[in-house]
């Protein structure tokens, strides 16, 4: 029985590792700057310049178009940021009011208690009260009839 369960997730274990392999052979990776209108693109150009004997080669800086997304993604980015700040602080806000909320649920729960309690022995109270008035009014009959 041990075998046959030791084999079993053996088995279960490559399937789910063949599984993850396949899956991620089949996923595609896109680039956020892919761009459908042009399908081969120039390659881009470097310069070279000689400092001191030895040869360098530089980048040319990318203009904000070319950059993922161009200005526009960048300000898109921007204004979800933005609100994502105010909604935080929003947060923050709402978990203060609640705080204090709960500190007067909690105290005016306590305080509901306390009052019930006090309902209870006063309750109590009257009910032995006439019970003290049952037997003294039992007393008074028997040594009436007597």
């Amino acid at each position: 029985m041990k075998k046959i369960s030791t084999i079993l997730s053996i088995a279960l274990g490559v399937v789910i590792l063949a599984g993850g392999m396949a899956m991620a052979e089949t996923t595609k990776f896109t680039p956020l700057n892919f761009d459908d209108s042009k399908a081969v693109k120039a390659p881009a150009t470097t310069t070279s310049t000689t400092v001191q004997g030895v040869e360098a080669k530089g980048t040319d800086l990318l203009d904000p178009r070319q950059v993922t997304g161009g200005m526009k993604m960048q300000d898109a980015i921007l204004q979800i940021d933005n609100a994502q700040v105010e909604v935080r602080n929003n947060l923050l806000n709402y978990k203060n009011k609640y705080t204090e909320v709960d500190s007067r649920y909690q105290a005016v729960k306590t305080e509901r208690k306390a009052a019930k309690k006090q309902v209870r022995q006063a309750e109590k109270k009257i009910k032995n009260l006439d019970n003290a008035k049952k037997k003294i009014r039992k007393n008074f009959e028997r040594r009436a009839n007597i």
